[in-house]
């Protein structure tokens, strides 16, 4: 009798330490998965899934909209800045040397964008020579000390007016158009002279 009021005894015991399960609504809440508990902790629902979505598409949408600014400045920056450069043709092929009063006689200027040397004869003729060698086309460079076009690959040599001086080159360099117009100098670069020597008519006068 003793022993069965003891068992008794310890079964109460038990159910009392028990916690009792909440009811309602907070019992649900608290069984969803995600949600905050008393304890603290970050909540992982819907919302919080989809702000890492939402922060990427707008760090794209800010990165795409800067280079359209850029772009802009860029092309407004372009359209402002002055055409120097672009001034020098005033047609397609046409390179726009400068004044006649620019280029003293006995000189020789070297227009990179047009493959060509300008040469002013000591007489006041102009001459547009081709920089290709008549030889192998390499490019030609004037050698101011020697006073003559002298060609690296083979030791081709011309005199100011492009005429050979030095084999073995077969023939003088080639001429582009010479116009002089209001007393300014224009060189057709898509018209190539080919030649076999110098000859007078060859020299454009102001």
């Amino acid at each position: 009798m003793a022993k069965g009021k003891k068992r008794q005894r310890n079964r109460e015991a038990s159910a009392g330490r028990e916690s009792p399960r909440p009811a309602g609504p907070a019992a649900e809440h608290a069984s969803e998965p995600g949600r905050a508990t008393a304890g603290g902790g970050s909540v992982t629902g819907p919302h919080g899934v989809g702000a890492p979505r939402r922060r990427f598409l707008w760090t794209a949408w800010l990165g795409l909209l800067g280079i359209m600014v850029a772009e802009g400045v860029w092309v407004l920056v372009d359209f402002l800045r002055p055409r120097r450069a672009r001034a020098r043709t005033d047609e397609p092929g046409v390179v726009v040397a400068g004044a006649v009063e620019q280029f003293e006689p006995g000189s020789v200027t070297a227009f990179p964008q047009g493959r060509f040397y300008l040469v002013r004869l000591e007489d006041g003729g102009f001459l547009a020579v081709s920089r290709e060698c008549t030889h192998l086309g390499c490019t030609v460079p004037w050698v101011a000390d020697d006073n003559r076009f002298v060609c690296p690959c083979h030791s081709s040599a011309f005199d100011i007016r492009g005429d050979v001086v030095n084999p073995p080159a077969p023939r003088a360099l080639d001429l582009y158009e010479v116009r002089i117009e209001n007393r300014v100098v224009k060189v057709n670069t898509a018209n190539l002279r080919k030649r076999r020597a110098f000859e007078a008519a060859q020299v454009t006068r102001a």
